[in-house]
């Protein structure tokens, strides 16, 4: 059985003192029980991880980066590489989000070396994928999402794949208020796991969680919870309200 998994992605919100108050409400609002039936995980800005990693220790709740740099050390300036963000420690790295493909040109080539990086330093991944509104308009949001996993993915073995999970966030439905319906969420989600069926084999792709993202709130959250092959949720506004996140929590 595949454990649920909400994640939520602070993206670039909350000084350190607002961060960690988010972050405390979060911990006194989430109850052990919700904990061993769905995995947590915080995606924090990078000033905030020192202080959150040990914050969380033997809480339950995971914490990761969301983003590191595609090579191992050199003259980068203001990047972080997978070997730093092991180190605070974090165990997670968010990789390919739709803001990193579109505002800083981040090729499918390039997130696949950053996946490298990241699980050779034992950084567990989740991989975003998905189409905008003319791709889906246009009829090739299939052709899209199957390019973004072959090309990023396609070169992992088989045991890599424990260290993987996906997250389909349609674009156009990101920071929008609109939201996939559940049917049409499910639909990628079942093609996403056939892919990795023919790209592995179908204990690969029955074992690997694929979340659903784009405008999920506590409302939304049961319906597109209970399709077949959608796993959780990578939560971006809702993850800034300790209550609505942990609304999705519990949904």
């Amino acid at each position: 059985m595949r454990k649920r998994l909400v994640a939520g992605n602070w993206k670039m919100n909350t000084d350190m003192q607002d961060g960690y108050r988010l972050l405390k409400d979060i911990l006194d609002g989430v109850r052990e029980d919700e904990l061993n039936a769905c995995e947590v995980h915080v995606y924090a800005p990078f000033t905030h991880l020192k202080i959150f990693s040990n914050t969380l220790n033997g809480s339950g709740i995971g914490l990761g980066a969301q983003n590191c740099h595609q090579e191992s050390v050199g003259a980068y300036t203001g990047e972080v590489s997978a070997e730093m963000l092991a180190s605070v420690p974090v165990q997670h790295v968010l990789l390919g989000h739709s803001e990193r493909r579109q505002y800083f040109n981040e090729s499918n080539a390039v997130i696949a070396q950053k996946v490298d990086q990241a699980l050779a330093n034992g950084l567990k991944v989740i991989y975003c994928y998905g189409e905008t509104l003319e791709e889906r308009e246009s009829n090739k949001h299939f052709e899209v999402v199957e390019t973004q996993i072959r090309e990023g993915l396609g070169h992992l073995s088989a045991d890599q794949w424990s260290d993987i999970t996906l997250a389909y966030e349609p674009v156009w439905a990101i920071g929008t208020g609109k939201t996939a319906s559940a049917e049409q969420a499910q639909e990628i989600h079942a093609h996403s796991r056939d892919l990795i069926s023919k790209m592995t084999n179908g204990d690969v792709a029955n074992a690997t969680r694929i979340l659903y993202g784009g405008s999920v709130k506590p409302g939304n959250a049961g319906e597109l919870f209970g399709m077949a092959d959608i796993d959780g949720g990578l939560i971006g506004g809702a993850a800034l309200n300790a209550d609505s996140f942990k609304g999705i929590i519990t949904a």
